[in-house]
């Protein structure tokens, strides 16, 4: 079945926006279309700062595969730094309908 992950979170302080998109967009391409099991990926920004990435994946292993290596991979690295990682909040979802 499907999984689709999410992801709320602020950015760091004083950190351009736009300058955020572009490393979103670059990260969305460079990691994360590559995998195995990719979907989809949206992400949204609310009138307040905090964003929300909502990513689908075929399966549960496809989705655990590439969040373990997620930190630790060198085009996450510029995304990270751009996130104040104590505001981050994940959920995982198994899709129900399309």
């Amino acid at each position: 079945m499907a999984i689709v992950e999410t992801i709320r979170f602020k950015l760091v302080d004083g950190f351009d926006v736009e300058k955020f998109r572009e490393i979103n967009i670059r990260m969305q391409r460079e990691f994360m279309e590559p995998k195995h099991g990719f979907l989809s990926r949206r992400s949204a920004v609310s009138n307040d700062g905090e964003w929300l990435i909502v990513v689908t994946w075929t399966d549960q292993l496809a989705a655990q595969a590439v969040i373990s290596s997620f930190y630790g991979a060198p085009e996450t690295q510029e995304f990270l730094a751009a996130i104040d990682l104590s505001t981050v909040q994940p959920g995982s979802y198994t899709l129900v309908e399309h």
